[in-house]
């Protein structure tokens, strides 16, 4: 059914949700995965807060890599073939293009609830944004009973 399927990942509870979730259906079809981080960085908040910018994003970009790289890792583990990559951007967008530019066919993602103060500072979720950009199926993957479960026992066994 699904031949490439791009998954976002940024290591959080809802990424490490949506990577196992991922992973289920990339082995069921025996799909490619892409695994996709995306550096959202505000360069302008960092010198408001006084801090050398060029430390932040170079320690933001090797926690990222990090991150990409150990989720590769996992899925290569589980028999997947899967290949990383980093881009920097507004998520929504930068998922969209690089869905349309690796052929996907699914993109999926973590869904973080958010409070109205939360929606009102950052705009709609990237998930919300992503429907209106993605060129193919979207899964959204969702905790379902226990928001509360560690991030470790999501990732364990995809």
């Amino acid at each position: 059914m699904y031949r490439t399927i791009l998954l976002a990942y940024d290591g959080s509870h809802e990424g490490r949700l949506a990577l196992r979730e991922g992973a289920e259906v990339a082995a069921a079809c025996r799909a490619k995965a892409w695994l996709l981080a995306v550096l959202n960085l505000a360069p302008g908040i960092a010198l408001g807060e006084g801090f050398d910018t060029g430390h932040v994003v170079d320690r933001d970009v090797a926690r990222y890599r990090r991150i990409l790289d150990e989720g590769v890792e996992l899925l290569r583990g589980h028999g997947i073939n899967a290949e990383g990559r980093m881009v920097q951007g507004q998520p929504s967008e930068r998922i969209a293009a690089t869905a349309r530019e690796i052929g996907a066919d699914l993109i999926v993602v973590g869904h973080r609830n958010m409070g109205r103060l939360a929606r009102w500072w950052q705009g709609a979720s990237v998930s919300a944004s992503l429907l209106e950009q993605a060129p193919c199926s979207i899964l959204v993957a969702i905790a379902a009973d226990d928001p509360e479960t560690p991030a470790e026992d999501v990732s364990q066994d995809p």
